[in-house]
């Protein structure tokens, strides 16, 4: 019966992780897949999780069933991060969260909700976005649209053509946004931009979807909020997926949340329920053991100054090694201006590398890099910055 079905294409990103484990060339880079990555090239365990690890194994005494929506502790811990231990509508009873693995099952999760109970919405993605966006809300049964987002002429954000894209979308509709740290392009709305962005929401009775995969790494942890924030002033209802793979450091441990926030107590409840049946026919309930590292880290002061630390280790790395980059492709001769790689913000940047370039680089050079020119900045490191920079000098000019 299932002979006939044919290969699936391999994964835009994971499959070209694949494809650089079996190059065999001694400097082979990989700039695609998005982990951080320190100055000797590993992706580090850091030491808050180490010792929240080292707690939990030896205090652990069960290993049954976590609730459907997860953890309460780690659940309330994650609406403080997301708007702020002191928010109104934490106070309010508004939010609504549930554990994930990943932000991806809360993006999913969030996705099998939505089109069950709005049927005729459309999902509205920016103009580029991150390459599973499309593909999760696809297999939801959505149908998805895009919405103008990057001006590739100025490498920032076309914010004339972004306004008026949100203007034109219908009362109903689904629009996904990024919080910060914009996957693939690097490039963030400021705080008055978001402004302008919720009170578009507000008149135009849509319903914000937000992707926080990247809370710390732009900004700061506070300061990455601000998109969540105008939106929460100003809409009475939005979804937020959240992830703990980067400012944790926890890829492999799938640790993420789906928060609701509703026009009321009484609402929030009551739609959740709804969250909750979309997560039991998902994967029942969810993996406990990344989201109690977060809960033990955030609830022992000691481990929580020491995360935070860690943290903005992380985001103050990512940005020298832009900076570094920019200087190191000046001094190799690389034509063109390359200043908007240190303006950007977050893990990836929008290099400006043609489809043909990104091959040839792959190709001639086993540099791997994703279709579109997506970089992984962070995977820039003081070994491999030479010889990254010295093959685009000599890479063809198409």
């Amino acid at each position: 019966m299932l002979e006939h079905i044919p290969a699936a294409p391999p994964d835009a990103i994971l499959g070209l992780s694949e494809a650089f484990k079996q190059d065999p060339h001694p400097h082979k880079i990989n700039l695609g897949v998005g982990v951080f990555v320190d100055e000797n090239g590993r992706t580090p365990i850091l030491a808050s999780v180490k010792a929240a690890e080292a707690a939990l194994l030896a205090g652990a005494k069960s290993k049954s069933y976590m609730p459907i929506a997860g953890d309460p502790t780690y659940r309330t811990l994650v609406q403080e991060l997301v708007l702020g231990a002191e928010h109104p509508v934490l106070a309010a009873s508004r939010a609504r969260t549930a554990q994930t693995p990943g932000g991806t099952a809360a993006l999913r999760v969030g996705a099998d909700f939505l089109r069950k109970f709005l049927p005729q919405a459309t999902l509205w993605l920016s103009k580029p976005t991150w390459a599973n966006h499309r593909g999760v809300f696809a297999a939801a049964g959505f149908p998805v649209k895009e919405y103008a987002y990057y001006n590739p002429a100025t490498k920032g954000l076309d914010h004339t053509a972004l306004l008026a894209a949100l203007k034109q979308i219908p009362a109903g509709d689904v629009v996904l946004l990024h919080a910060c740290c914009h996957n693939p392009t690097g490039v963030d709305l400021t705080t008055a931009q978001w402004q302008e962005v919720a009170a578009i929401a507000a008149e135009r009775g849509w319903l914000p979807f937000v992707d926080f995969a990247y809370q710390g790494y732009g900004d700061g942890l506070d300061a990455d909020r601000a998109g969540v924030l105008a939106l929460a002033a100003r809409c009475p209802e939005l979804l937020i997926a959240s992830s703990f793979s980067k400012n944790f450091g926890l890829y492999q441990d799938r640790t993420g949340a789906l928060t609701l926030i509703a026009a009321n107590a009484q609402a929030a409840a009551t739609i959740f329920s709804n969250i909750e049946i979309a997560v039991r026919v998902n994967y029942s309930n969810p993996p406990a053991h990344g989201g109690l590292i977060v809960s033990h880290i955030l609830t022992t002061p000691e481990l929580k100054q020491q995360w935070l630390g860690e943290l903005d280790a992380m985001r103050h790395h990512i940005t020298g090694v832009r900076h570094q980059f920019v200087d190191a492709l000046k001094q190799h001769g690389v034509p063109g201006d390359f200043s908007f790689i240190a303006r950007q913000k977050g893990m990836f940047s929008f290099s400006g590398l043609s489809d043909a370039q990104v091959a040839w680089l792959r190709v001639e050079r086993s540099i791997y890099i994703v279709g579109g020119g997506r970089i992984n900045v962070a995977g820039i490191t003081p070994q491999n910055i030479e010889y990254l920079c010295t093959a685009i000098a000599a890479m063809p000019k198409v």
